[in-house]
């Protein structure tokens, strides 16, 4: 079965899924970043809203109070609070997205299919694998990125 049209052909099978790999990783890579982004933002920000009045006490709630023309301090506390609530669950729903779909491992293992795959590639092009071997280490290299369309 080693011929130069096996070879063609299972060279334009796997430029094929290296580049369904490719695409999967330039969707799934900027989601992932933007996920864990949000997330260490939302909560530092909740974190940070909340220390302001821990640490000034009355001074930052008047203070605060007097610069946006709020009736009570009590009301900042309110807003405060409603505000780092609302960041806290945007983190944790960002985290929880990006960690149910096991989103780190599938794009560590797309990466290592891809390579895999290149590394296949080339000993395929170059002639030192024989075509039998190759297709099982396509199939066994391409399975492992099942998820992968």
């Amino acid at each position: 079965m080693d011929n130069a049209q096996g070879r063609q052909d299972l060279t334009r099978e796997i430029d094929e899924r290296r580049e369904s790999i490719r695409a999967y990783l330039r969707r799934a890579r900027p989601k992932r970043s933007l996920l864990t982004n949000i997330s260490i933002i939302a909560s530092a920000t909740a974190a940070a809203l909340t220390a302001g009045p821990g640490f000034g006490q009355d001074g930052f709630n008047n203070a605060i109070a007097s610069i946006f023309s709020l009736p009570d301090s009590a009301v900042v506390w309110q807003v405060i609070c409603v505000l780092a609530s609302i960041l806290s669950l945007a983190a944790a729903i960002c985290t929880g997205l990006a960690n149910s779909h096991n989103t780190a491992e599938r794009i560590s293992t797309a990466e290592s299919a891809s390579a895999q795959l290149e590394g296949l590639l080339a000993a395929l092009k170059y002639g030192q694998l024989p075509l039998d071997e190759a297709v099982r280490l396509y199939q066994e290299y391409s399975s492992k990125a099942a998820f992968i369309d």
